[in-house]
């Protein structure tokens, strides 16, 4: 997926000690931040399947004031994408939140109605998803209130303007809505993924309008070269639209689509330009500008190039649109921004992966002309978070790999990242929690988990996205959306699969990244039991695995369940009533990894959307009912919610004779209050 940003490890709730999902990496338990885990509300609300957490940033105050100063414009930059990434998801979400913004803060009537605490949380469920679509399913939600009641929540609103379009009326606006919330037919997926029909009309996101999906195929088969070596993005960064009868795109720019909001996220850009810690960040960060202003697909790969050559910076960002997984055909970004700095003591665990890159591509058990022979410029770091935005947030990656274009990373090289200040804040947010007791087999294996998991959580993710990602090589002619709506199943299952293989290999004990063997075997119960059976619980009754990355794990846990049951290398046990799955046999276990590992890069070397097709949806997607329910069952005793988000800190700059000399950073802001400010100040389209 030439135009992803990988954020492989797309965050999920860490429950207890394991989480509900194979990217729910935990962290170690050292270094501390600086306040006590005791002293610090890390949850501050929970609602629906959801909770809200906050985060902190441990080494900001230590930063030098035009670092601070640094972040405090990119971290700008990143708010100034909100309105973007709402529109992207659904076109009609930015009438939707600032209807529902409005009633939040102007609502005169009874706030102490029971249906006014289902608005409330359909209110959090659209500000959490940045629309009205599940943020992970895809699947619209529907109000727990009916249509007359949010009548006379808009009528019952004082002194707030509606978002009313030129000549329309409050009764207009409300006529308007009415299907769009409460009709569940009415665009009730965000992204399609189901082959049989056409993925793009199936879909309500953003990207495409009045296109079937033959258009859009021949559109970008007719503008792409085949031959080119260092082929453009195509699609990355436009709407693909029909005008009188032609097929043409609405490109984001400066002059553009979304010209308003980038011109935001420019003005802080430069700003930040004029305090870059060096000559090459302030390239880069004039490249990406230069992108924005014209929208060529040439100068975002000339920034993607300098971005990724930039290692000696501390502080760090990512901007711009980025992330395919919302287009069901895998070209068009979401956009999005992470705003970071480097973790100089943890860096040095990433900094020993990277320098071995050769030697794990040369052993891998996949077919030596898949293989890269050379590894280039593989670089990664541990970072901490300073800002999130976009698609980014509230629900964010842990781990990140960029660029995506696989030109660049053969020619240049890659960045890695992973993000371990919010790993520390689900770990600190859920060390009580009862979900590993219920879904763990036995005492044995739960403190095994407890003493391990958070170590060996932390390589997988490393390995996942500073070699996985990178690691093999297209076959001539082979583009990278080939695979189509599966790509980014397979693409993540083959990150995945790279981890999963070495981080039960000798290397991984020479080189000093885990101190045994168990470490490794906690690492693959947490990959078997996740995909087998704990992330059921994010799925709702009848439906199947839709979400890319449940897809991988899902798939990777039942393709080696079944072959490994010869010889019941996996094994299904019941006890008490209830259902679960142990490993009695690691080694074998990792050989089936290798295996599956040689086949998915097969099929992503050679584009075999076939072969991709039948072990996604063979193995991937459908679920067993009367498993399902024992452990939506099991779960809902926990009374747990299976996803979680952040809230950002609040920067304030402290100015003195016109500069700025400092700036403080605030933790405590609510989540009503951090989104009904946004939706206020950092609100620029229309």
């Amino acid at each position: 997926m030439n135009t992803n940003i990988r954020c492989s490890l797309l965050v999920v709730l860490c429950l207890g000690l394991v989480g509900l999902a194979g990217s729910c990496r935990k962290k170690e338990p050292e270094p501390q931040p600086p306040a006590a885990a005791a002293e610090f509300q890390w949850q501050i609300d929970q609602f629906a399947d959801l909770r809200i957490l906050r985060y902190q940033v441990p080494g900001f105050e230590a930063l030098t004031p035009a670092r601070k100063e640094l972040l405090y414009y990119l971290g700008e930059a990143a708010l100034c994408g909100r309105d973007i990434i709402f529109d992207q998801n659904y076109k009609h979400n930015l009438v939707i939140r600032r209807t529902l913004d409005a009633v939040v803060r102007g609502y005169k009537g009874d706030r102490n109605d029971p249906r006014w605490a289902e608005f409330m949380t359909y209110v959090k469920r659209v500000w959490f998803s940045n629309g009205i679509h599940h943020h992970y399913a895809n699947d619209k939600f529907v109000p727990g209130f009916d249509a007359g009641y949010f009548d006379g929540l808009v009528k019952g609103t004082e002194g707030e303007a509606f978002p009313l379009a030129p000549g329309q009326s409050l009764d207009d606006l409300l006529a308007f809505l009415r299907p769009i919330l409460f009709d569940p037919a009415v665009d009730a997926k965000k992204v399609s993924l189901d082959s049989s029909g056409d993925l793009v009309r199936n879909s309500a996101v953003n990207f495409y309008d009045g296109v079937t999906q033959a258009e859009v195929e021949a559109y970008y088969k007719g503008i792409a070269d085949p031959k080119d070596p260092t082929p453009v993005s195509y699609g990355l960064n436009s709407r693909l639209v029909k005008k009188d009868g032609r097929v043409v795109e609405e490109v984001y720019s400066l002059n553009g689509l979304y010209g308003p909001a980038i011109a935001k996220i420019v003005y802080w850009l430069e700003k930040a330009s004029t305090v870059a810690e060096d000559d090459a960040q302030k390239k880069v960060i004039d490249a990406l500008v230069a992108y924005y202003k014209s929208g060529s697909l040439e100068q975002f790969d000339e920034y993607s190039i300098l971005w990724v050559k930039d290692l000696a910076s501390l502080v760090d960002f990512v901007n711009g649109f980025i992330e395919v997984y919302n287009d069901p055909l895998g070209m068009k970004a979401t956009w999005e921004s992470v705003v970071n700095f480097k973790d100089l003591a943890a860096t040095k665990r990433t900094d020993t992966i990277s320098a071995n890159a050769q030697w794990f591509e040369d052993h891998s058990p996949v077919d030596p002309k898949y293989r890269k022979k050379e590894v280039k410029g593989v670089s990664a770091k541990v970072i901490t978070a300073a800002m999130i935005g976009g698609d980014c947030y509230p629900s964010t990656p842990i781990g990140i790999n960029l660029p995506n274009a696989n030109w660049i990373r053969k020619d240049y090289g890659s960045k890695s990242v992973t993000i371990e200040n919010f790993t520390y804040a689900y770990d600190q947010s859920s060390l009580k929690s009862p979900f590993g007791p219920e879904f763990t087999y036995s005492p044995e294996l739960l403190e095994r988990a407890r003493k391990y998991g958070a170590l060996a959580g932390n390589i997988h993710t490393d390995l996942h996205e500073v070699l996985g990602h990178g690691s093999g090589q297209l076959m001539p002619g082979v583009g990278s959306d080939s695979l189509k709506n599966y790509h980014s199943a397979v693409e993540e299952s083959r990150a995945d699969l790279f981890g999963l293989y070495y981080i039960m290999d000798d290397k991984m004990l020479e080189l000093g990244l885990l101190p045994d063997k168990q470490a490794a075997m906690a690492e693959y119960d947490l990959d078997v039991r996740n995909g087998l059976l704990t992330q059921l619980v994010r799925i709702q009754p009848g439906k199947t695995v839709e979400e890319a990355h449940m897809r991988s794990r899902a798939m990777i846990a039942h393709w080696v369940y079944e072959k490994g049951r010869p010889e019941n290398v996996i094994e299904r046990l019941s006890k008490d009533g209830k259902t679960f799955f142990i490993i009695n046999d690691y080694q074998k276990l990792r050989a089936l990894y290798g295996r599956l590992l040689a086949e998915v890069q097969r099929i992503t070397s050679e584009g075999d959307y076939e072969a991709a097709k039948a072990l996604v949806e063979g193995y991937g997607v459908q679920v067993d009912p009367e498993l399902h329910k024992e452990v939506l069952e099991r779960y809902a005793k926990l009374n747990l919610a299976p996803y979680a988000g952040f809230v950002n800190p609040v920067y304030t700059p402290v100015v003195e004779d016109g500069k700025i000399v400092d700036v403080k950073i605030d933790l405590t802001e609510g989540y009503i209050e951090q989104m009904l400010r946004y939706g206020r100040d950092y609100s620029f389209l229309r």
